[in-house]
């Protein structure tokens, strides 16, 4: 295919989420013709805020952070020009019932020591805890580690780590991560979070969005449709056929023709689009082999502040993470009064559970940890359920998670839960956006055009390790 040519085509893709907008900005940079189809009126998928309905505000679905290992995702960032709203922390607080808290941060050390100072003071654990942490920690950075088919925690059990400290660190930060319990969670996908976290200096340095998520991904509609792109929401992909020449994509019930296709969707919702032929057939076997996990965000607000802390780990209970939103959204008017939300990663003790009764739990737990919330009056909450928030990193679910390339030559994958090398992350999801962009390119004639950016380099004696 000659230049001219390539740049003529026509991209579709279905899904507005990460996964889809990474892939419609990378090709619209191209020179594809890209129409993005997104069901919801906005865009970011399940990294989406809107306007609730029985508040009035305007919430996230979920809190999302990123980390200074996120190298893709910081790209995407500076590529739509919103890394400007992201606030960076260097400063992890965990609090216990009760009120104490602890911060883990960095010291003069080299990366993976660089914490070790601040560890090693953290008062939750005693020093068995952090001898047996330490020796865990040793086993897991140098080198990463396969997926044999075992289970975190029967990997934390046979390093003999203490229930102290699988309770109270292990459990906080890797369930977090990964969205998952530990009994559920491949010790590769574990090792990964561990090992990225520490290979240098920067990072663990925490990201926190300074505006409503949705917000930060106009921007990434407004750099398709600059590129000659389109974006169409309220508009759900329901069925494609692909064909030699084009791949017809049936949308709201009418049928166009592109070049190429990028189904950008989560695992359950592409299995009902999958056209009914023998050629879907190992793909919807793959597919059949994904469960999901359910992260629930809990929104509370105030009438008056009940702590200084931007957000803080929760020791201990059922909340695991507190986001304190009146400080952390620019031009938020809080009007004196504290707004947070806190999360519940791999929330399925709460699934079937009421509004009314998340809350009450929510409100008793956060009063334990934050004396001044219980002279606090309760002004408005509501809770949002994702109950197929992420897929589940299970041993040996990598024997399923596909390439962007598939049975059809114009047909193309992308999201979280293909074959990135990552965890069901945001950074995960913009991977497999550039991976499904670079392969369009190339099918298309374009050669070896790179989207992925490389790995955050390693640092201070982790450079020892490769």
């Amino acid at each position: 295919m000659s230049q001219s040519s390539a740049q003529a085509s026509t991209v579709a893709i279905a899904g507005g989420g990460l996964a889809g907008l990474a892939a419609a900005c990378a090709l619209a940079e191209a020179g594809f013709r890209v129409t993005l189809f997104e069901r919801r009126p906005f865009l970011g998928g399940r990294a989406s805020s809107y306007q609730h309905p029985g508040t009035g505000e305007i919430v996230d679905n979920c809190q999302h952070v990123l980390f200074g290992c996120c190298t893709n995702l910081i790209d995407f960032y500076r590529r739509i020009d919103v890394e400007k709203n992201i606030r960076w922390y260097d400063r992890m607080t965990f609090v216990e019932p009760g009120g104490r808290s602890s911060v883990l941060e960095r010291s003069f050390l080299p990366a993976p020591l660089h914490t070790t100072p601040s560890f090693l003071s953290l008062p939750f654990l005693d020093a068995s805890d952090k001898l047996a942490i330490s020796a865990a920690m040793a086993a897991l950075i140098p080198l990463p580690l396969r997926d044999r088919g075992e289970a975190f925690l029967d990997w934390l059990h046979r390093y003999k780590q203490t229930e102290n400290s699988i309770q109270r660190f292990w459990k906080p930060v890797l369930v977090s991560a990964l969205s998952e319990d530990l009994e559920l969670v491949s010790v590769a996908y574990a090792a990964q979070v561990v090992r990225e976290s520490m290979k240098s200096e920067s990072a663990r340095e925490m990201g926190i969005p300074t505006i409503p998520l949705t917000e930060l991904y106009t921007s990434a509609a407004d750099y398709v449709a600059a590129r000659g792109g389109e974006i169409q929401l309220r508009t759900s992909v329901e069925s494609f056929r692909a064909q030699t020449s084009e791949v017809r994509v049936t949308a709201n019930g009418q049928e166009q023709g592109f070049d190429y296709l990028v189904l950008a969707v989560p695992f359950d919702v592409l299995a009902r689009v999958l056209p009914d032929t023998p050629a879907a057939g190992p793909l919807a076997a793959m597919l059949g082999q994904f469960r999901t996990s359910p992260i629930t965000g809990i929104h509370l607000w105030f009438d008056r502040q009940i702590s200084d802390l931007d957000h803080a780990v929760l020791l201990d209970r059922t909340v695991q993470w507190m986001f304190h939103k009146s400080r952390l959204i620019r031009a938020r008017e809080s009007g004196g009064g504290s707004y947070v939300e806190l999360v519940v990663s791999s929330s399925k003790s709460l699934v079937e559970k009421s509004k009314a009764d998340i809350v009450d739990m929510a409100l008793k737990e956060l009063r334990e940890f934050f004396p001044a919330a219980r002279e606090a009056n309760l002004l408005k909450s509501t809770v949002i359920k994702e109950v197929n928030a992420t897929y589940s990193p299970r041993p040996g679910i990598d024997e399923y998670r596909p390439r962007p390339e598939t049975s059809w030559p114009r047909v193309f994958l992308a999201g979280d839960w293909t074959a990135t090398g990552w965890p069901a992350t945001m950074e995960g999801a913009v991977r497999s956006g550039y991976q499904a962009a670079e392969s369009i390119t190339h099918v298309a004639g374009r050669g070896a055009v790179r989207f992925l950016v490389p790995d955050l380099p390693a640092s201070g004696f982790m450079r020892l390790f490769g």
